[in-house]
């Protein structure tokens, strides 16, 4: 009881409604789970209100849970393309890669040998990735939706609408999640 009440003590007074996070704010949540039938490799696009897409990953993504350690993450794809290539100039975006949803956008390799493929889960041009995770991947794991952001896409004007019909809200993503854990609970 002790230790809860240091807790609250240490914890700022609560004026009003808790104030939504920047993301909450101004991003709708968007995942697509088991992405290529992997089980759990679930990401998560932000969407902004200007069609812009940010690519995350969820919060039940094996590289956030079970205690791993990212050894590296890489953005070349194969030996002909590289997402470090993209050069983006002018209003219309010109040089910028166009990905389709199962485009593979980086790597992610762990100290136990797992390797992932964050993928794009939508259609558009690829505007920026993160540089920052390769020099510093455990952002990725520490601020997965903000600072550890895998890449920004744009997607086509007329296509920003239907670019979330293959995606789940935050509920039904919720749903899912709790399936799975329910499903590994109950003994065989």
């Amino acid at each position: 009881m002790a230790a809860a009440e240091v807790t609250m003590a240490t914890e700022p007074a609560a004026a009003g409604p808790v104030v939504p996070s920047l993301v909450d704010r101004y991003f709708t949540r968007w995942y697509k789970a088991d992405v290529k039938g992997k089980p759990c490799e679930d990401h998560c696009i932000l969407q902004h209100s200007n069609r812009i897409c940010v690519v995350t990953l969820a919060g039940s993504h094996p590289v956030l849970q079970n205690g791993k350690t990212i050894e590296s993450i890489s953005y070349q794809i194969s030996t002909n393309c590289s997402r470090l290539q993209n050069k983006v100039s002018g209003k219309f975006k010109r040089g910028a890669q166009f990905l389709t949803e199962l485009a593979p956008l980086c790597k992610i390799y762990c100290t136990d040998g797992e390797e992932y493929t964050v993928s794009s889960c939508v259609r558009g041009r690829l505007m920026e990735v993160n540089e920052n995770i390769l020099h510093k991947p455990s952002i990725l794991q520490e601020k997965p939706s903000t600072e550890g952001y895998i890449a920004v896409i744009l997607p086509k004007f007329e296509e920003s609408k239907s670019i979330t019909e293959g995606l789940l809200t935050q509920k039904q993503y919720e749903e899912v999640v709790e399936k799975r854990s329910n499903a590994t609970a109950v003994p065989s």
